[in-house]
């Protein structure tokens, strides 16, 4: 069993979403499109802040690193403004 669980991971991302803003993930589809993505980078060769990373599958490490916080979830609206600052 993976864990943390879908709905702790999606819990512990959009806890600091604020009342009566829409949350940052609010599917399992996007938990795991947000996932998979990491776990590419991290195939690729970026770099990760998770302890005993080289005895971990990519996956596993990216969902460590999205529950600790370590990596955030941004939305393509949100990374458009970013480009433009």
């Amino acid at each position: 069993m993976i864990h943390p669980s879908y709905t702790e991971l999606m819990q512990k991302i959009n806890k600091d979403a604020e009342l009566g803003e829409e949350p940052v993930i609010n599917s399992r589809y996007s938990i795991v499109i947000a996932t998979a993505k990491r776990a590419r980078q991290i195939i690729a060769g970026a770099s990760t802040e998770v302890e005993n990373a080289e005895n971990k599958k990519p996956l596993s490490i990216a969902v460590e690193e999205l529950y600790n916080g370590d990596i955030k979830i941004v939305s393509e609206d949100d990374k458009t403004t970013e480009e433009e600052m």
